[in-house]
């Protein structure tokens, strides 16, 4: 072929090697390659054969979850995305690092590298709690983690067993709430308000109930963009004290709050709270990076059963994360990304206004806004479906699933200007037919 086409026989052989890498052809070592026969295609079910699959007959979490990870053609509109757009994050900066990482130590890719997490990355961690008064060393306090779900779940498999229960927020993190529910725990919701927790709600229910854990996402709340007060949080640490409950902290939020937050970790120094936070919301969610910070002898545990489930976390994503935490490129983006967030929160507010929805409260940080659109959220959501709308209903973000009128945005969906006429006439579409009901 080399001869007959008078090209070099290097680019043949890699030519072949790319037909047998596609699975085209196969190399039979002394004779040559030979066409692969190809399987035959089987038919696509009426299950899988549309991709673009619209909303089933109820809207679950894992359809809300699959609707916000998945690709969206352009016209798709996902104003309740769980990850800002692409161009309001730093892809050359991150590119960047990954260079300069690349140039680095081979190791990284080679080895599996230290089960606690990157050491540099682990340092760097621990002094940036440390400025946050929480008292973290990095030998003994940080595990590093494929992100805030995988160490939650690692906290779950450790902490929990089926029967228990476990307190969480109320609205929450849907997912959190289908991870629990896998198992097997009893899960009861505690109503959150502007400064905290239900407090007489959350003592009262832990008389009754006796909580192995309470998950609280106490800056910047997904989904109502609120943040722990130091009154709210002294309580909710002296009645794990007095109730014998472990803390499980979710700092996802937490870069978004402008200033020195009150963090029930600093203020219980890592006793009976377990931190657990990330950088996909505001870096990378490809990087897939993220810490824990406990006591030691949970820190041991944790890393006992990482290493069982999954042996040890990327070591060139934290380098990456470490490079840009350690060269400062980490904290101008994030002031500039942060000012471009409260920007679109204030306009987005604006124009739920603007469309009827009523907002229980405005929130301070965040790139979410809880609104009340005054009908049935789920409904609101499917008549967005059928529009080519993403909307999260309040009902999702509730452990028992209530009805609810309250629905989740994200604060992007300001730069899609069609939203919001389009969102008019849903809410006068759900009017209708709330009224005919």
């Amino acid at each position: 072929m080399a001869e007959s086409a008078g090209i070099s026989r290097f680019t043949v052989v890699e030519a072949y090697d790319r037909l047998v890498a596609s699975g085209l052809v196969e190399g039979r070592q002394g004779s040559g390659y030979f066409v692969r026969i190809q399987p035959e295609t089987l038919p696509a079910t009426a299950e899988y054969s549309d991709p673009e699959r619209s909303a089933p007959s109820q809207l679950d979490i894992s359809w809300l979850i699959g609707e916000m990870v998945r690709p969206h053609p352009k016209d798709r509109i996902p104003a309740a995305a769980g990850l800002l757009p692409q161009h309001w994050l730093n892809a050359e900066m991150i590119n960047a690092a990954v260079r300069a990482v690349g140039r680095g130590s081979q190791s990284l890719l080679l080895e599996y590298g230290d089960p606690r997490g990157l050491p540099s990355f682990r340092e760097q961690t621990a002094s940036r709690l440390q400025a946050q008064g929480v008292p973290a060393q990095a030998d003994r306090n940080i595990l590093t983690v494929a992100g805030v779900t995988h160490g939650l779940d690692l906290v779950l498999r450790l902490l929990v067993q089926p029967g228990d229960t476990v307190f969480v927020e109320e609205p929450g993190w849907f997912l959190i709430f289908g991870r629990l529910a896998a198992y097997g725990v009893r899960i009861v919701g505690i109503p959150r308000l502007e400064e905290g927790p239900d407090l007489r709600m959350l003592e009262r229910l832990a008389q009754i109930h006796k909580p192995r854990l309470f998950l609280i996402n106490s800056v910047v709340h997904n989904p109502t963009g609120h943040t722990l007060g130091v009154a709210a949080a002294h309580d909710v640490l002296m009645l794990a004290e007095r109730h014998d409950f472990l803390i499980v902290e979710d700092d996802t939020y937490s870069d978004f709050y402008a200033g020195a937050p009150i963090r029930l970790a600093a203020m219980g120094r890592l006793e009976r709270v377990i931190l657990v936070s990330g950088y996909a919301k505001t870096l990378a969610a490809g990087l897939r990076v993220g810490f824990l910070a406990a006591r030691p002898d949970l820190i041991a545990r944790l890393t006992d059963l990482k290493m069982l489930a999954g042996l040890t976390t990327s070591s060139l994503g934290e380098s990456v994360t470490y490079h840009l935490l350690h060269e400062g490129h980490y904290n101008r983006h994030l002031l500039r990304l942060r000012q471009r967030v409260d920007h679109a929160r204030h306009r987005c507010v604006e124009a739920l206004q603007s469309c009827g929805l009523r907002l229980p409260s405005v929130p301070q940080a965040g790139i979410f806004v809880w609104a009340d659109c005054g009908y049935d959220s789920e409904l609101v959501a499917r008549l967005a479906s059928e529009r080519g709308i993403l909307l999260a209903p309040g009902t999702l973000f509730s452990p028992e699933q209530a009805s609810s009128t309250m629905l989740r945005f994200s604060v992007s969906a300001m730069e899609r200007t069609e939203l919001w006429p389009l969102l008019r006439d849903i809410l006068d579409e759900a009017s209708c037919l709330s009224g005919s009901s």
